[in-house]
């Protein structure tokens, strides 16, 4: 097929129903135009740039866009729907003809999301991504977060170097490393982990400013984190980034669908009468997961408050087998989810025996 020109393309767009596939690249996108009848009518390239996105498909007609999800989606996919385009983001991880292909490069699969969009776009798993200014906040948190690992790593090649000449550290925790607790160290020990100590204390000096900035986000522009602060185990962080990862409530039709958007949900490969136990999906928000299991560890950690959520999961530990507290954790985290969803949408105020309750009254 011949490259065509920018002109000719639109004019060709304007003239028939098209549909286009869009494979981003890090520095150009390839895009495939199809007509109604699947024949390809153009390709071509164009820079991943909004100039770039623009010259190509700002004055086109509307048309029906596929593209990968990926690290330029949210903006290239928001520019296009201001432009007036439906706009489908693909999840390839769930689109095995463009994952697993044998013959994979930008122009195939652009053709191949074209083709897709164009038959049933729901083959591609559609992913909504959430509006600009909550990936503008939600960026302050993994920045936050980029920095909570970096002294973690520090911290640990600190502890690391000291063990190596039959010397440790004190404990402490994160936020009170500094400089002075090398002080009963060796001289050629200390030589090296006062610099790593010393990253540490500015570190956390700025994740403190980034805690700061969360909270007066909170107080401006989301009140409805204070609700689901109401739950013990769950904090300002927590709560925020929950709001922020799932952008609008109303996008579930119940409640219990937030554990599996959070990849919480087992995985289901059932055949005939085979119906295999595997693991949790781990799809959605990895940084999300990863905070409503922390969330769900201080539930059934010693300094958790006793609440239905508590009872079930400890009942649920407490079954036996080589993985119990494992499973509990996950399954506590999932309905972790699922409770903070429901607060949010009902306004209600945290009952945390409202379960309990409710048996009693029945059982009365």
């Amino acid at each position: 097929m011949k490259k065509i020109s920018t002109a000719k393309i639109k004019s060709q767009a304007a003239k028939k129903k098209v549909t286009i596939g869009m494979d981003l690249g890090d520095r150009s996108s390839r895009y495939c135009l199809l007509d109604e009848e699947g024949v390809v009518i153009g390709e071509a390239s164009t820079p991943t740039t909004k100039a770039g996105i623009a010259k190509v498909f700002g004055a086109m007609a509307r048309c029906r866009i596929a593209l990968e999800v990926g690290g330029h989606s949210p903006w290239v996919s928001r520019q296009l729907q201001e432009f007036g385009h439906e706009v489908i983001v693909a999840n390839p991880r769930n689109v095995r003809l463009i994952g697993e292909s044998t013959r994979k490069d930008d122009r195939l699969d652009a053709r191949t999301l074209a083709r897709l969009a164009r038959i049933d776009p729901l083959l591609l798993s559609p992913v909504r991504h959430r509006g600009a200014e909550a990936q503008a906040d939600l960026a302050v948190i993994r920045a936050r977060r980029v920095l909570v690992r970096a002294r973690t790593m520090l911290i640990n090649a600190a502890r690391g170097l000291t063990k190596s000449f039959g010397e440790r550290l004190r404990k402490c925790g994160a936020g009170q490393v500094a400089p002075t607790l090398a002080a009963q160290l060796s001289a050629e020990v200390r030589a090296a982990v006062v610099p790593l100590l010393a990253e540490v204390e500015a570190l956390n000096q700025r994740i403190a400013a980034y805690d700061r900035q969360l909270e007066q986000l909170v107080k401006e522009h989301y009140p409805e984190v204070e609700r689901l602060t109401q739950v013990k185990g769950v904090g300002t962080l927590i709560a925020l980034t929950f709001v922020l990862t799932v952008d609008d409530p109303n996008r579930f039709q119940r409640s219990r669908d937030v554990g599996c958007y959070m990849g919480l949900r087992p995985g289901r490969r059932n055949s005939g009468k085979s119906e295999p136990q595997l693991h949790i999906s781990k799809e959605g928000d990895c940084y999300m997961r990863s905070l409503l299991v922390q969330g769900a560890h201080y539930i059934l950690g010693p300094f958790g408050i006793d609440c239905d959520l508590r009872r079930w999961g400890l009942k649920m530990s407490e079954r036996g087998g080589k993985s119990a507290k494992k499973r509990a954790v996950v399954a506590v985290a999932r309905k972790l989810a699922v409770l903070l969803h429901k607060l949010w949408m009902s306004g209600e105020d945290y009952d945390p025996f409202r379960n309990s309750r409710q048996l009693v009254a029945r059982a009365a």
